[in-house]
Order: C-alpha cells, then sequence, then structure tokens
C-alpha cells in the first residue's frame, strides 16, 4: 500500500492505518533493536507530542488523549500525503491548516461529548432526587392514613392513587359514587390537618 497517498477507501481502512502510524511512532520497547529515526517517525513524534501540548491546553480528559490524536492522524492520512508531513508544523501552507482544521474539530467534538455526559449526568442526578422525595412523601401519607383513616378510607385513597375513578371504587366496595366521593372528600381532609399538623408541630 503506498502510503505516500491520501487513503479514501472508507473510515475503518484510514482508522487501522492511523493505528498502525501510531504504532510506528511508539517504536519497539527493546533500545538496542530500535531503528534510527526516519523522517516520518520523526513527523509522526512531532505531530503527536503537538496534538497532546492541544489536549492539555484545551482540559481534555487524559484518557481521551490517544483517542483524540488517533482521531487527527486518521484525517491526515485522508487528506494529506505523508510525504508531505514533514515540516508540516513549521509550513504555512494547506496542509497545515487542514491539520490545525483537524485538531480543532476533535477538539469541539470532544468537548461537547463531555458537556453531553455531564448533562446527562445532570438530569440522572436531579430525577433519582425527584424519584427518592416522591417516595419519601408516599411513605409520609401511607404512615399517615394508617394512624387516622379507617381501613376503608385507606383503601379508598389507595384506589384513587392507583388510578381508579370514584364509580369503579363504588363498585368495588359496594356502594354508591356519591358515598366514595364523600368519603374520600373526608379521608383527604383528615390526612391533610394530620400532615400539617406534623409540620407545624
Amino acid at each position: 500500500m503506498d502510503l505516500s497517498k491520501p487513503i479514501a477507501n472508507g473510515k475503518r481502512v484510514v482508522g487501522m492505518m492511523a493505528a498502525m502510524v501510531l504504532g510506528t511512532a511508539a517504536g519497539p520497547s527493546d533500545a538496542r533493536a530500535t531503528p534510527a529515526p526516519t523522517s516520518q517517525s520523526v513527523a509522526i513524534n512531532e505531530i503527536s507530542r503537538y496534538c497532546q501540548a492541544c489536549w492539555r491546553n484545551a482540559r481534555l480528559p487524559a484518557d481521551r488523549w490517544g483517542d483524540c490524536t488517533q482521531q487527527v492522524f486518521t484525517r491526515l492520512l485522508e487528506n494529506v500525503q505523508m510525504d508531505k508531513w514533514n515540516g508540516l508544523l513549521k509550513s504555512e501552507g494547506e496542509e497545515k491548516s487542514e491539520f490545525l482544521r483537524a485538531i480543532d474539530a476533535v477538539k469541539k467534538r470532544t468537548q461537547r461529548d463531555r458537556r453531553h455526559g455531564e448533562l446527562t449526568n445532570e438530569v440522572s442526578d436531579r430525577r433519582n432526587g425527584f424519584e427518592a422525595n416522591l417516595r419519601d412523601r408516599r411513605e409520609s401519607v401511607k404512615l399517615a392514613a394508617a394512624e387516622v383513616l379507617s381501613d376503608r378510607q385507606q383503601r379508598i385513597v389507595e384506589m384513587s392513587a392507583e388510578g381508579y375513578p370514584v364509580p369503579e371504587i363504588a363498585d368495588h366496595l359496594g356502594t354508591t359514587p356519591e358515598r366514595i366521593s364523600d368519603e374520600k372528600y373526608k379521608a383527604i381532609r383528615k390526612l391533610r390537618l394530620h400532615l400539617r399538623s406534623d409540620v407545624d408541630g
């Protein structure tokens, strides 16, 4: 495969090539087996260091730096011939403009993803807090109902809270809707007075 030409036959292939390029930048762990650096490996190392400085200045999470750098190399492989990477940081041509655009795009996308993640967590925390508060209130009402309501009044309130309409509650308890409405009103009034006295006390 000729690496001196842009690769445009699919993101997956380009992504694999970027990983290979970054792998060559790291080099073998055995110093005795390390070949003399080529101009391309020097360019790759310089570009990698420049990218890391950009991620640090943008305060991106350190665990994302490697992925962000790989995304930049992927875009470079797509749009800039590798023989133009030498001196890329010193030049002022279209290649450097493409490199800076790649850095900017990756940085903004990562920041956007981070903000989205923080917002999602905040919404989740609020929802959890709301649900916990709702559970606490229901538990308070349940305890109050056990203290001040008759078994029949508790059943009416429970069925109402579960969404049963008054006529169905009346059928279930074998009485008239008017009687159920009256008992429901009295039960709710008792609960309100009891809960208010607890708050005031």
